[in-house]
């Protein structure tokens, strides 16, 4: 049987959709305020998450669980840290499951319900054990992460697809600046403005405040999706059609990239907080909480302004190696800094090494432009649209363990070679180094165009 052809041509599956004369159509415009909504429910999970990240060494610090003991506290932190996403992990799955069924308003609401009152509670504890279970309470009652990423997929098609997720990292970083910023400067207000907190409550509950503006701006987001956010109902897939090759693939390279990440951020304020003497910086959570805005000032450029341009030019298969790659600096800098310090004069310490912190923040805000890449082929690699949320949740059901282990390894390993002088105290930036080569061998197993089903099964 002879091929079909088309003006004369034969057209076969190498065929170009469209002739060398033919104009590409337009992207499908984005639906601006349904994306304004859901970007505001991501908003209120990643500055709640992030606004204790200034000042938790130093509230752990305080607690009777390290017994005075600065070098302990990377152990604390690192379990306070990986507890949300412990939590997150056990039941992620099931709340995006649960938006495949119910819809995803209501699982988006009751998420952040759980951070509100999650939140306040870790604002109003005083102890290790109690700053524990606020943190178990807010990763268990929130899987809103992966149902955004499930109403995104479903609000953009082939056209707008890789400006629509570029707006979601773009947003996390937004809030993670945000988030800083909040704890760092709102944290012990007492301190810091002794003539307006004179009450005894400040003094008690020294880092309410920065939970309080938190949980207020969360309300605040609750509100505007109750009454705006729209949605339609599918019937889902059974679980299993989504143990495929592009479902698994892309799944692991989110994984190896959300625990490079997770370790990193992670690290940034216990290396910095950490005595100088000890192989840190020496910095205070106000310092520390400015630094990360400047991060989340640098990565929302890369996503908005380089994101697209990097996708159309090198393809999210180039843009998600380069990403890992980033890491391997990003880990190096840690001990060149403390160096660095040690050397500079007592009067331009924390200037000479603010080039090698800049740098280390570019390269991560550079690594956040994978995530988008990685979000366009999860999206992608569903055998189906009714089983987008599974696939979402599956995909979060991973990295939350992976966001799990990070913290409380990467504190763990600083502390353990502080404690033992494992090669100067650096033995943690050499294992991170060899995950960063297992990521890139992940990261180039993926295809270089996003993944393809047939028309039947959309």
């Amino acid at each position: 049987m002879s091929s079909p052809t088309t003006s004369g041509h034969d057209v076969t599956e190498e065929t170009p959709l469209l002739s060398s004369g033919d104009t590409p159509p337009k992207p499908t415009p984005l639906p601006r305020s349904q994306l304004l909504v859901l970007f505001l429910v991501r908003l209120s999970d990643v500055i709640t998450v992030s606004s204790i990240n200034p000042y938790i060494n130093q509230l752990i610090s305080e607690l009777k669980v390290v017994d005075g003991d600065v070098r302990k506290v990377g152990y604390y932190t690192g379990i306070i840290m990986s507890l949300y996403f412990s939590a997150e992990a056990v039941t992620v799955l099931q709340w995006n499951r649960l938006s495949d069924h119910i819809g995803r308003k209501p699982v988006l609401l009751l998420g952040v319900l759980g951070t509100i009152i999650s939140i306040t509670s870790f604002g109003l504890s005083r102890s290790f054990w109690a700053l524990a279970l606020c943190r178990c309470l807010h990763g268990a009652l929130n899987g809103n992460i992966g149902v955004s990423k499930s109403i995104l997929a479903e609000l953009t098609d082939e056209s707008n697809m890789a400006r629509g997720f570029s707006l979601l990292p773009l947003v996390s970083v937004v809030g993670y600046s945000i988030g800083s910023f909040i704890g760092g400067i709102l944290s012990c207000p007492q301190d810091r403005w002794p003539g307006l907190f004179t009450y005894h409550f400040w003094s008690e509950y020294r880092y309410f405040l920065p939970c309080l503006v938190v949980a207020a701006i969360s309300l605040l987001h609750f509100i505007v999706a109750a009454i705006s956010l729209k949605e339609d109902v599918e019937q889902p897939l059974p679980l299993r059609s989504l143990l495929t090759k592009p479902v698994l693939t892309s799944v692991a390279n989110y994984g190896i990239l959300a625990l490079l990440d997770i370790a990193a951020l992670t690290l940034i304020p216990l290396v910095w907080s950490t005595p100088i003497e000890l192989g840190g910086l020496g910095l205070n959570p106000a310092a520390i909480g400015l630094w990360m805005s400047v991060y989340g000032a640098a990565s929302a450029v890369c996503q908005f302004v380089f994101f697209p341009f990097a996708i159309a030019r090198f393809g999210p298969r180039r843009v998600i190696i380069t990403a890992v790659s980033t890491f391997i600096a990003t880990f190096v800098l840690f001990p060149l800094e403390n160096v660095v310090v040690r050397q500079a004069s007592l009067r331009d310490k924390e200037a000479a090494v603010w080039p090698f912190i800049i740098v280390q923040l570019l390269m991560i805000a550079i690594s956040d432009m994978g995530f988008s890449s990685v979000f366009m082929y999860i999206s992608s690699a569903p055998p189906n649209k009714r089983s987008l949320g599974a696939t979402n949740g599956l995909a979060q059901t991973v990295v939350s363990i992976q966001r799990a282990i990070g913290p409380a390894a990467a504190t763990s390993l600083f502390a353990f070679s502080l404690e033992n002088n494992i090669m100067g105290g650096n033995f943690t930036f050499a294992v991170l180094l060899l995950l960063v080569f297992v990521g890139l061998f992940v990261a180039v197993q993926l295809p270089n165009e996003l993944w393809k089903h047939n028309d039947d099964d959309k």
